[in-house]
């Protein structure tokens, strides 16, 4: 019953959504609501904004439209938008066609999907209404009905701006079937659709030799010639090309490089004119956003080319690289999981994160400043801060790139072998060892790496190996602590008593004797040791951590273990090495006493409940950890 309810509400809202109407009810209509009459561009920029826009982390304008699908792209997308800002306002970047270039499943496709199908959705929204004239078979603006001479007028009298002429089957349409009465022409809203061919087309170059330009422009229908009794009737020709259909909208043209001369002049005409040229007719004009997409090989076989030198100055480009952020990354796959039908399969925590650290290795070029290793670099794209290098570094690194991001491991490779472990038969969990031995074994089916490649990706799979042992031990560890927050906080509690005491040069009181007591310099080492902080390095560094106390006691805040980042991993491996040889034994024990199960129970416990594990992936990485502290 709830199926039948949803279907007859369904019902009603397209009987809402089907506006008829005069051209005269239509005009009542744009003098209200001048922004109805907008162009293409304007309309899918005015789509993109509608989704909210907030300052991202590098304090550039981060669009939310694109935050379901499109993930660690911010630079691209915000040239995209800016296209269709200056566009919108019909500066002459609109007579461009928009070129997305970049590596195979870097997401030029999806973002051109999101656009075409936003622009569908916005369409049927009330800001989004799109109005045309019936039975044009290019669903044209009816204001296209307005004479020329009267244009400037409307403008100034009602801020209406009119662009464009009738199509000429409208033309013929007004003189044969309306008596020229403008004011009778029917008007309807429609619906952009691609099913439908409204408002959104797509064009795929094919054999030259075999695809017709008709595709693109229309062509003559045979079948009427006979009932109008010429070929140059507007009646006997089929106005369903793609940059027909796209009119008033958007259409792709995928891989346009790849086409065949004659289908890109029919492209230069379109987007310095606005116009289509067709065999039969003048030119018809067209309304629409061209957008297409390429590889960088074409690309740059096409730039080459002299003869593409007209073609070239009529695009704007637009690089979409990689993303070489890991925790974007993870994004990426957290999605196409979700979208298949293996998402009941358990995949445990950090698998995604080795798999997304392995692809964005094989993305970066390395750092030209000695002793930046690629790991270290890709860590400070993700945010962290890595010993001696902030993120006021990041900007340094990436200028002195050349090709960053545009070659390496795509994502399609990393689900494709994710996938093939997930699928496997019995399957019900997946470790990041799982996702390693998976992105290495896939390498001699993978046609485009060569040997060199391939070495250098294995040596790739061993350090990304070793972060993990690391974030393994560590996780183990974690869960080995009893209350560990509070254990962190009293260890900080009292190194902190200590650093006061060293920096004030004063002495501490014992709690229960009394006894007046030097600062503990070998407390203080024993944490400071475990982040690199050198004997020389000491003294700057406790000064550092009493300015950032009196810092946040300006502001009210109390200094927690977690409120100095360093701190915090320093005394977090102090507490871990103070626990490593009881892990070991624990994990390591083929026949453990009751006491040991109880611990081992215990941590897998806790590893569920607190860090997202089940039953069966929490034994998987205590056997593994078990394994490391035993070599």
């Amino acid at each position: 019953m709830d199926i039948l309810k949803r279907l007859e509400d369904y019902r009603n809202q397209e009987r809402d959504l089907n506006w008829e109407g005069t051209f005269a009810d239509y005009f009542e209509l744009v003098s209200k609501h001048p922004k109805v009459a907008r162009l293409a561009h304007g309309r899918i920029y005015d789509l993109i904004m509608a989704a909210g826009t907030e300052v991202g982390k590098n304090g550039e304008p981060h669009h939310n439209f694109f935050d379901d699908e499109i993930f660690g792209l911010d630079k691209p997308l915000q040239q995209i938008v800016q296209y269709f800002n200056s566009a919108a306002q019909r500066m002459e970047v609109r007579k461009r066609i928009l070129l997305l270039m970049g590596p195979v499943g870097g997401g030029k496709s999806t973002i051109v999907a999101l656009l075409k199908r936003g622009l569908e959705k916005y369409s049927r929204t009330a800001d989004g209404a799109v109005y045309s004239i019936k039975d044009c078979p290019m669903h044209e603006d009816p204001l296209h009905l307005v004479p020329e001479d009267l244009r400037s007028d409307l403008e100034r009298d009602y801020g209406v701006y009119i662009e464009g002429d009738l199509c000429p089957r409208c033309r013929w349409n007004l003189v044969n079937q309306y008596e020229g009465k403008i004011e009778k022409v029917p008007v309807k809203r429609i619906m952009l659709s691609e099913k439908h061919r409204v408002g959104v087309g797509t064009f795929t170059p094919s054999d030259p030799k075999s695809q017709d330009i008709a595709e693109l422009v229309g062509g003559i229908d045979l079948s009427t010639i006979g009932e109008v009794g010429s070929e140059s009737d507007p009646r006997a020709y089929r106005f369903d090309g793609e940059l027909n259909v796209a009119n008033r909208g958007m259409m792709e043209f995928i891989e346009m490089l790849k086409a065949d001369e004659k289908f890109l002049y029919v492209l230069l005409t379109l987007s310095q004119e606005q116009n289509i040229k067709t065999g039969r007719f003048s030119m018809i004009y067209a309304d629409e956003v061209v957008v297409s997409h390429t590889n960088e090989s074409e690309y740059t076989g096409f730039v080459a080319n002299r003869k593409n030198e007209a073609l070239q100055d009529r695009m704007i480009l637009v690089k979409v690289p990689y993303n070489l952020r890991v925790s974007e990354e993870v994004k990426i796959y957290e999605k196409l999981i979700g979208q298949s039908a293996l998402k009941t399969v358990h995949v445990a925590p950090h698998t995604l994160r080795v798999a997304s650290m392995f692809a964005i290795l094989t993305r970066l070029e390395a750092p030209k400043k000695a002793g930046i290793s690629l790991m270290k670099k890709l860590k400070l794209y993700d945010g962290e801060e890595v010993e001696e290098l902030k993120q006021k570094d990041v900007k340094e690194l990436q200028e002195e790139t050349q090709r960053e991001g545009m070659f390496g491991i795509s994502p399609r490779y990393v689900i494709n072998q994710i996938s093939n472990v997930l699928a496997k038969e019995g399957a019900t969990f997946i470790t990041p060892i799982d996702a390693l031995r998976a992105l290495r074994d896939g390498f001699d089916s993978h046609t485009s790496i060569n040997r060199e490649e391939r070495e250098r990706y294995i040596n790739f799979i061993s350090e990304v190996r070793k972060e993990y042992d690391e974030i393994a031990k560590k996780e183990v560890q974690k869960a080995f602590v009893y209350s560990f927050e509070e254990s962190a906080r009293t260890l900080l509690n009292n190194y902190l008593d200590n650093v006061e005491a060293y920096c004030n040069k004063i002495k501490l009181r014992d709690p229960i004797t009394e006894e007046e007591l030097e600062p503990d310099e070998q407390l203080m080492r024993s944490i400071e040791e475990q982040i690199g902080i050198t004997e020389n390095a000491k003294k700057s560094f406790r000064e550092e951590i009493l300015i950032r106390i009196s810092s946040l006691a300006r502001r009210g805040q109390a200094f927690e273990y977690t409120s100095h980042e360093r701190l915090k991993e320093a005394l977090e491996k102090k507490l871990f090495a103070d626990l490593k040889d009881i892990v070991k034994i624990t994990t390591s024990s083929k026949t453990p006493d009751q006491d040991q199960l109880r611990k081992m129970n215990d941590v897998i416990d806790r590893l569920v409940r607190e860090q997202g594990y089940t039953t069966q992936s929490a034994n998987a990485l205590l056997n593994y950890v078990g394994s490391l502290l035993n070599r």
